[in-house]
């Protein structure tokens, strides 16, 4: 495997992550700037349009939620934050640069070194235990064993999964996996932490431990979070929403939060009532 820290990483943004008391200038810095992003896939003769023309902002050190539909677009736009799919049409911005302007070798390790992402499903490999799991992403990017063991148990103990090190992933509970998962993303010490779907799979009490998990790295660590979800219960714990739907994307100022939320929960309690009233008009 080809070794991307031997190649030419010095252009790659390295940006300070904060301090333990950050500005109020600093909390409001731009960290991501989306330009007119479209997103389209050749599907045999033809063309299938998933993101069109949207921009928006995230701010540093904010907790932002990404929600839409299933189907509305919000995998396509995951995979263009986090460095994976290159837009069709458009810019990505990560501190300052446009990231698709990387060479791949810097890319990648761009992504690696800034960049934590928590997956609904978890791809462990099946042959390594959890702290071996979690310390995967460090020796991609150079760290020798028993360093990347040290940050491993390190991310492991802020999560209070020490105890569960040495552990296959494959025996835990899904509550104990995604926070292993959690531990994962965070190992690397990345400026920009983002969660697709992470509470799909759990229970309430683990969703909730989930949620207070990603809190914890917004408001402790000082990181900036993007949760993916269609989960509309954790709304009102964003900074700022992005809405997306048919590929279009919507952002909602800070104020917005809150009656963003009110609104949704009525639309639903009236579709719910609509759906109840056909059913007895048969």
């Amino acid at each position: 495997m080809k070794d991307i820290t031997k190649n030419d990483t010095s252009h790659v943004i390295k940006p300070n992550k904060g301090s333990e008391h950050p500005s109020s200038t600093d909390r409001h810095r731009t960290l991501i700037k989306v330009q007119g992003i479209e997103q389209s896939f050749k599907v045999g003769e033809e063309t299938v349009e998933v993101l069109h023309n949207s921009s928006f902002t995230i701010e540093e050190k904010t907790f932002n939620i990404i929600y839409g539909p299933s189907g509305s677009g919000k995998s396509t736009l995951l995979n263009v934050l986090s460095a994976i799919q290159p837009p069709t049409r458009g810019r990505v911005e990560i501190a300052g640069f446009d990231i698709y302007k990387y060479k791949p070798e810097q890319l990648a390790y761009f992504r690696g070194s800034q960049i934590g992402v928590v997956y609904q499903q978890n791809y462990w490999v099946s042959s390594l235990n959890v702290i071996e799991n979690v310390a995967l992403p460090l020796y991609f990017l150079g760290k020798k064993k028993q360093e990347a063991h040290r940050l491993a148990m390190d991310a492991l103990q802020r999560i209070d999964m020490a105890p569960f090190a040495k552990k296959s992933p494959l025996l835990l509970s899904g509550g104990e996996q995604q926070r292993i998962a959690m531990a994962r993303a965070i190992v690397a010490d990345p400026m920009l932490i983002i969660a697709d779907e992470p509470t799909g799979s759990l229970d309430t009490k683990n969703g909730d431990m989930i949620m207070a998990l990603l809190q914890s790295y917004n408001r402790d660590l000082k990181r900036t979070v993007v949760l993916v979800t269609h989960n509309m219960e954790y709304l009102p714990l964003a900074d700022r929403l992005i809405k997306i739907n048919d590929g279009v994307c919507q952002e909602m100022q800070n104020d917005d939060v809150g009656h963003t939320t009110k609104n949704l929960i009525k639309d639903l309690g009236d579709r719910i009532d609509k759906l109840a009233e056909s059913k007895r008009n048969g």
